[in-house]
């Protein structure tokens, strides 16, 4: 008689403590919300660091806006990376993509990139843009097809919006046993958008090389808003088409940016990252590369590997604040930031 089948955890740190009394503990204050943007609700989070004897706000050096990766979303083990910077001095604030998490849309599909990085970006400038961070170093941060989410906003974004740019493991490239096949989309093209939505595009998702730590892996599967059906038809095309919209796009790029990519990455090639490294006219770039590394750097990886990608994001960071902000730091409690939101009450 097989043994029976643990449950899922209600969080990824386990069922105990609660959330509040978890975030406490990292130094954290937490806040989620609905956010309605001109192509659908999208839930946030954001992240503030707070004193750890205390419970009080501390002051910020700045603001960073993450996006998540293919599938996944700005809960379970992605917010281990928003609580970290945190945990450095910044406010995070975090959003589900459309077709993801607690986001609106069909769980898994991306018909259309422009609306899914729209939505995102229209929650991150308003609060950019909000006064109380107005005078602050803003930066977009984005992992994976998050990488190439926010590479459209950043070139959607007006001039001098953003600080910095940091991309871990971004899609610009598909590996080759990656890429949907040409005839398939051809084929699929003769139904007039009947297949759009089909969950029938082969899965090589999980591939070799993209989370090296069995541990960590089975963490990642636990997650009970994970997309976990096979690649959908227009997803695939559209990303197909996105990859090579933003490999053309390279040369306008003057953002000062940091790129990482682990160098045996089986889920986005590390050619996409030398590649904007190269075309970009960015005076202020940065590419690091993990010989060795799997494509999930900082959950993915072993603690010691994720901390020495996190440590050269801190130090790239800090940098940044130091070279272009202007000596400010602010003491700032979420509730100041004017956005028009919907609180979450149920946090499940």
């Amino acid at each position: 008689m097989s043994s029976p089948k643990p449950s899922t955890p209600r969080f990824f740190w386990g069922d105990q403590p609660e959330e509040a009394e978890f975030y406490a503990s990292q130094g954290i204050k937490h806040h989620q919300a609905f956010y309605q943007s001109p192509y659908g609700r999208i839930f946030t989070q954001s992240f503030h660091p707070i004193d750890h004897g205390m419970g009080e706000d501390v002051p910020i050096k700045g603001v960073v806006f993450m996006t998540h990766g293919y599938g996944s979303d700005t809960g379970w083990l992605f917010q281990t990376t928003a609580i970290a910077y945190a945990t450095w001095g910044y406010a995070v604030y975090c959003a589900d993509l459309l077709g993801h998490g607690r986001s609106d849309g069909l769980l898994g599909y991306i018909g259309d990139f422009e609306a899914v990085a729209g939505a995102s970006l229209s929650f991150f400038l308003s609060v950019r843009k909000d006064p109380v961070y107005a005078d602050l170093p803003a930066f977009l941060f984005g992992e994976s097809m998050g990488g190439a989410a926010t590479m459209m906003m950043y070139l959607r974004s007006p001039p001098d919006a953003w600080t910095g740019v940091i991309l871990s493991a971004p899609l610009f490239i598909m590996p080759e046993d990656m890429k949907p096949s040409k005839w398939r989309l051809f084929m699929f093209g003769f139904l007039f958008g009947i297949a759009e939505t089909w969950q029938a595009m082969p899965d090589n998702r999980v591939v070799r090389n993209s989370i090296r730590d069995p541990q960590r892996l089975r963490m990642m599967l636990a997650n009970p808003r994970r997309y976990t059906g096979t690649p959908r038809v227009g997803t695939m095309r559209e990303l197909a088409r996105i990859c090579e919209y933003l490999q053309e796009s390279f040369p306008t790029v003057t953002v000062p940016f940091l790129a990482v990519h682990g160098t045996t990455d089986g889920i986005t090639a590390p050619e996409g990252s030398k590649l904007l490294y190269e075309k970009a006219q960015s005076k202020d770039k940065s590419l690091i590369l993990y010989e060795g590394f799997y494509h999930s750097l900082i959950q993915g990886e072993s603690e010691e590997n994720s901390e020495r990608v996190l440590a050269d994001m801190r130090e790239w960071i800090d940098e940044r604040v130091k070279r272009y902000g202007r000596g400010i730091t602010k003491t700032v409690k979420a509730d100041e930031v004017g956005v028009p939101t919907v609180s979450v009450s149920d946090k499940q």
